[in-house]
């Protein structure tokens, strides 16, 4: 079966983003707890890119399926769960990259709706917060996605953000979404 194609984020309004996410509802991985049975063979390169036994997953449908059992364990690492089988797998960065953004309003009134490579829509607050590391290349951005899973935010989406923080002059400079603050300076 097809799946259905994603809607352009710029055609949504932020209402109509909160809605598609709502309806999109994931299976409850965080209550199965079965025996773990080894490795999976499969990774999420740091671009976002799934691959099985080192080759990429390019069918779009399946790394949506794959992304929907996906879970962050207590020590860091990383599942697919099912009612009757735990395997590993091996992810480079985030399991996710947030590749789209959309802003309405301005300052604390703002929203920030995100499109991740999986096609899941998210607005950033208080549930899915975004953070800032030091990295080699400058700041790395992510956005908390479900269960300690988090979506590293794609460079272009990241120089969007900081033109908004820019655009506020605040000090830290920073970005508002659904009431909650978030500073574009690594946390110390």
């Amino acid at each position: 079966m097809p799946m259905p194609t994603q809607p352009d984020l710029s055609s949504l309004s932020l209402a109509d983003i909160a809605r598609l996410a709502e309806e999109h509802k994931l299976p409850p991985v965080d209550k199965w707890n079965p025996e773990h049975c080894g490795d999976s063979g499969m990774r999420i390169a740091s671009d976002g890119t799934w691959h099985h036994e080192g080759s990429p997953i390019t069918r779009t449908e399946m790394v949506r399926l794959f992304s929907t059992i996906l879970r962050r364990e207590e020590d860091g690492s990383y599942v697919l769960v099912t009612p009757v089988e735990k395997l590993d797998i091996a992810v480079e960065d985030a399991p996710f990259v947030a590749v789209e953004m959309k802003a309405e309003g301005a300052g604390e009134a703002m929203k920030l709706a995100f499109r991740l490579n999986t096609g899941d829509l998210l607005t950033a607050g208080p549930d899915h917060a975004l953070r800032f590391a030091a990295g080699e290349d400058g700041p790395r951005p992510y956005l908390h996605v479900r269960g300690g899973l988090e979506a590293l935010v794609g460079r272009s989406v990241y120089y969007e953000l900081a033109e908004i923080a820019l655009a506020n002059g605040g000090t830290p400079a920073g970005v508002w979404s659904n009431g909650a603050f978030f500073a574009l300076e690594p946390a110390a």
